[in-house]
């Protein structure tokens, strides 16, 4: 299930994370430092370095959009969030074909996590680049994705996917991955139609005994299908 977020940042907090990252300097260091054996090869990119100032600063900022929205929640069921990362792509950068590692250390506690679903949040304007769009491969197919500055999608880790190559002007990005508290895609996509399915028929008025039955079949489903 591929879903994309509108206006997960606010144009102040887009502003004050692009701020930051611009004048990261030294910061910025080679991708390929957090790539696998198998994404190595194809990543060519820059990233802000985990341990820096400027890296707390941004993820404090992101991970407090993502607790305000509701989109996010419903979708990806949250349970553990890798703190957000973020990566720098200019003239004749890429990141091949690959699929994300299927566990990762968190970097703040030593603990290991699930990662369920991988999340790009764009940060540049898509007008202000050329190239650079998110692919991915499911069930439909190669997917391409480039959004508005502040927008997000989230989508499988499980999928293959790439970012293709800039071929003018820089395209700033934040991602992350999630353990979800529903460990199965295919759960996770009845729970959030279910979910949409409800806050429809709240908004339309409908028969409030049938809402309530399906708001505990919601969490019933839930409660049987959630890790925790």
């Amino acid at each position: 299930m591929l879903v994309c977020i509108p206006r997960v940042l606010d144009a102040e907090s887009l502003e004050a994370v692009v701020a930051r990252l611009e004048a990261a300097g030294s910061a910025w260091i080679d991708g390929r430092v957090t790539a696998g054996y198998q994404g190595a090869p194809v990543k060519f990119n820059q990233q802000i370095d985990e341990r820096s100032q400027v890296a707390a600063e941004c993820q404090s900022i992101v991970a407090s959009a993502l607790e305000r929205n509701p989109v996010f929640i419903s979708a990806g069921l949250p349970n553990i969030l890798y703190p957000p990362m973020f990566n720098r792509y200019s003239a004749g950068m890429t990141f091949g074909l690959h699929v994300d590692g299927g566990v990762r250390i968190h970097p703040h506690n030593g603990r290991k996590l699930r990662t369920d679903l991988s999340a790009t949040l764009f940060l540049s304007p898509p007008d202000s680049y050329d190239g650079g769009e998110l692919q991915m491969e499911d069930t439909h197919g190669m997917q391409t994705v480039k959004l508005a500055a502040g927008d997000m999608v989230i989508y499988p880790a499980t999928s293959l996917h790439q970012v293709t190559p800039i071929t003018r002007g820089v395209r700033l990005a934040c991602f992350f991955w999630v353990q979800s508290l529903v460990r199965d895609a295919a759960d996770r996509a009845l729970l959030f139609d279910l979910d949409n399915a409800i806050q429809r028929l709240n908004q339309a008025g409908a028969d409030e005994s049938a809402r309530r039955t399906l708001v505990g079949i919601y969490h019933n489903l839930l409660r049987k299908w959630s890790d925790t």
